[in-house]
């Protein structure tokens, strides 16, 4: 008797193959990145030192402190590094499945929320980041001395990036929305209001309550949720929905 196990397995087994080559990637890429932690670490306090140039180093506290924040900079590394390599491999588990057009969309889709995301990234490190840190660097004085731990300023570094990254997939997603019929091509655009006040709440979450975060952070966003708009109009799926409105 055949069982749906026995339909899944071959499934099964190309998805374990998968996930051991995307295991094994981002294992030697943070292997990698830790060999060279001195320069990675150093390209990330830059934008600090920057910003105050009377701070020469950073400090840690723990006897762990350094060791620990070297390996979490490092995996960190690891996963962007091997993010081409991770969804090559996504995409040659989902490809034989898919018909011809399905795959030239899957490959754009795939090709712009990378795209997306690292701009994100990108939009974070260079640009926020620095008018942050400038801002909260500017509270020193005479009577008042920064002395930054090294952990927490790669962990502070580090979720602003991945916050930035999955943020500025906001039109990627609302496409996909829109083209798989979960709502209407005309949803995004009535429900604008209370989806501002959503990335309003959610820019000062990830932000932390820090409100120059938030607004370096919803500023961009309402951009990329008015582009969201136009490009889900522009790629609009032909099926419709029927409980969205």
């Amino acid at each position: 008797m055949i069982t749906a196990f026995d339909h899944f397995r071959p499934h099964h087994e190309e998805l374990r193959k998968r996930l051991i080559r995307i295991i094994s990637a981002v294992f030697l890429c943070t292997l990698v990145a830790y060999l060279g932690k001195d320069y990675i670490a150093a390209f990330c306090m830059q934008p600090l030192f920057t910003a105050a140039p009377e701070l020469e180093k950073l400090v840690y506290t723990k006897l762990t402190e350094a060791f620990i924040s070297y390996i979490k900079l490092s995996l960190l590394a690891g996963i962007l590094f091997s993010f081409p390599y991770i969804l090559f491999q996504m995409w040659m588990f989902i490809s034989p499945g898919l018909l011809a057009g399905e795959k030239k969309a899957a490959r754009l889709i795939v090709l712009w929320a990378t795209f997306l995301f690292l701009g994100g990234a990108c939009f974070s490190f260079f640009i926020a980041l620095p008018k942050i840190l400038s801002f909260f660097m500017s509270y020193a004085g005479p009577n008042l001395t920064p002395m930054p731990k090294f952990g927490l300023y790669l962990t502070f570094v580090g979720r602003m990036v991945l916050a930035f990254g999955i943020a500025f997939e906001i039109p990627f997603l609302m496409v996909m929305a829109i083209r798989t019929g979960i709502v209407a091509p005309h949803y995004f655009f009535n429900k604008r209001t209370w989806f501002y006040i959503a990335i309003m709440v959610l820019s000062f979450l990830l932000a932390t309550g820090e409100l120059t975060a938030t607004v370096l952070l919803c500023l961009p966003l309402f951009l990329l949720y008015e582009a969201g708009i136009l490009a889900g109009r522009v790629f609009k799926g032909k099926s419709k929905p029927t409980s969205s409105k």
